[in-house]
């Protein structure tokens, strides 16, 4: 174990406020106090003077020779722990934020801060910023109840937040002895440092020479760290609520703005009676709202084709007629077929070349009716379906603005629910059960009995797999090594080692192969911390290999 211990420490003429940092029986340094309260009910300049601005031996503490000063411990593996005590946190500029700028990453705070009325929830806001601004795991422990003496009463106050998050505190007042313990995650703070350039900026000519090495870097299990798996998704059901409307508020706004922009009369939307089809038409009748223009301005078709259910083909009508659209109904059979047979293809050959030419001829007929009635094409590709290329080239993947780009599939159908909740009683029941139909393109004939026979997760995986997979690969550039222990940890008792492993081989693979169809995708508004757009968060070259990823 590495401690970290309060103690007093006499050098010449001066006593220090400290910090002495333990391992392996040594110590290793001692870490002083930069800013002594000395207001309110602190009088600590009274016995303690301020950190000397550099480094001090101390001959003899505890019979050994120690340097005070510098502040930061090499711990292995890529984590380097700096160390502030008590009002440093409190400063206008904090000394951890010079140590964060220097390389510490693991911030500990050693305090004795007294309790009142609303201090603690202040106290934790202060520790959660400061470890949002230095991009660091912050670790608070502060003097426990049986330190409360005259005036003043402690409460064992124990916080650890990691990246602005509150991680894990303890109960305070407690009386009895309680570890505050979480794992944090030091390459995803590491990566986050990289990806932040005004981090970098900010710490070119911080720099400060460290302790040696403390501790041996091993594996760590994640026992202590709570894996979402879910991580696009709130669970608490109000913050749900929150982030659907502010997504909602976002796309329609973008939506509105380019219609405006561009001085058309509504929008065309290809409604197949999906998820994302849905949900971009939502979109489209809060954006005529915001315009001020009438729902009606909005077409939208249906185009039955090979693989149209009578499920699907019913809720497109009925979501359209109860939201008071234009409907437009344009069959795609006779043009496919005659396609085909301009091309030389058997439509009786049910591969990508008869699934495609549906796709195609669907973004045809909607490019080309948008122009007719001056209109906006808007697009209904979703996140992950970029992620994972489950689009056809100059089909689906084409429009004049895609609303859902930035939201992935796991967030579109509580998107979706949320609205089935504030809509009027029948839309409401019509979303309920497109959410309730399995996740399909529809380019394949149904089965004997109508149903969908072509359902996209069983080609290529479950999506909450998948969007779990692209969080934290875009957001934190984790390995895939690291990929699969989190997703075993987070999935546990849903998915098992090797299922885990065939999806996530899977989504590594047609993430790379796909980036051809994402470096050229229509605009759309950017929702999340997770975006794929080659204009803004991710620029990834086509032919990039994925080899050593695998």
């Amino acid at each position: 174990m590495t401690i970290i211990l309060g103690m007093p420490v006499a050098l010449g003429s001066s006593l220090y406020n400290c910090a002495v940092v333990i391992n392996k029986g040594v110590i290793v340094g001692a870490a002083a106090k930069t800013y002594i309260a000395n207001y309110h009910e602190f009088y600590e300049k009274r016995w303690f003077a301020p950190a000397p601005k550099d480094n001090r031996i101390v001959t003899s503490l505890a019979d050994q020779q120690v340097v005070m000063g510098n502040n930061l411990f090499d711990l292995g593996g890529g984590a380097v722990l700096g160390i502030e005590i008590c009002e440093d946190l409190w400063a206008p500029v904090p000394p951890g934020s010079e140590l964060a700028l220097c390389g510490a990453n693991v911030i500990c705070n050693l305090s004795a801060s007294d309790e009142y009325v609303s201090k603690a929830e202040y106290r934790e806001s202060l520790v959660a910023n400061q470890s949002a601004r230095c991009i660091c795991a912050y670790a608070y422990a502060g003097a426990s109840v049986f330190e409360s003496t005259t005036d003043l009463v402690f409460s064992g106050a124990t916080i650890i937040a990691e990246n602005g998050a509150v991680c894990a505190k303890g109960e305070r007042f407690s009386r009895e002895s309680v570890l505050t313990i979480f794992d944090a995650d030091i390459e995803k703070l590491n990566s986050l440092r990289r990806e932040n350039i005004t981090f970098g900026d900010c710490s070119a000519g911080h720099e400060r020479t460290m302790h040696k090495s403390l501790t041996e870097n091993e594996e760590n299990d994640l026992t202590y760290r709570y894996i979402d798996p879910h991580p696009f998704v709130p669970s608490d059901k109000d913050s749900r609520a929150e982030r659907c409307r502010e997504i909602l508020s976002i796309q329609a706004s973008g939506l509105a703005k380019r219609i405006e922009h561009v001085g058309v009369k509504g929008c065309v939307i290809g409604i197949s009676g999906g998820l994302d089809s849905t949900l971009a038409l939502l979109v489209a009748v809060r954006a005529m709202k915001l315009l001020g223009k009438p729902v009606s301005d909005i077409i939208g078709v249906t185009m039955p084709g090979f693989g149209t259910t009578d499920r699907t083909y019913t809720n497109a009508l009925e979501l359209m007629r109860e939201l008071g659209v234009t409907i437009r109904e344009i069959s795609i059979k006779e043009a496919c077929l005659l396609h085909m047979s301009d091309i030389g293809h058997d439509p009786s050959i049910k591969d990508i070349t008869y699934e495609n030419t549906q796709a195609r001829e669907r973004t045809q007929v909607l490019f080309d009716l948008a122009n007719k009635e001056n209109c906006l094409l808007v697009g209904t590709g979703d996140l992950s379906e970029l992620a994972m290329g489950w689009c056809t080239y100059n089909g689906d993947h084409m429009s004049m603005y895609g609303v859902n780009a930035s939201v992935p599939k796991t967030l579109v159908k509580y998107i979706v629910a949320y609205e089935a909740s504030i809509g009027s009683e029948k839309v409401g029941a019509t979303l309920m059960d497109i959410l309730d139909t399995p996740v399909s393109p529809e380019l394949l004939p149904p089965d004997e009995n109508g149903r969908i026979a072509q359902k996209t997760e069983d080609n290529i995986g479950p999506y909450e797999l998948h969007d779990f997979f692209l969080y934290h690969f875009v957001r934190f550039g984790s390995s895939k090594e690291k990929l699969k222990r989190m997703a075993l940890k987070a999935f546990d008792g849903v998915y098992n080692e090797e299922v885990i492993d065939k999806w996530l081989t899977v989504f590594i693979r047609r993430f790379f192969i796909s980036q051809f169809k994402r470096s050229c995708i229509p605009d759309s508004p950017k929702v999340g911390s997770v975006s794929l757009s080659p204009r803004g968060d991710w620029r990834m070259p086509s032919d990039a290999s994925f080899n050593a990823f695998i």
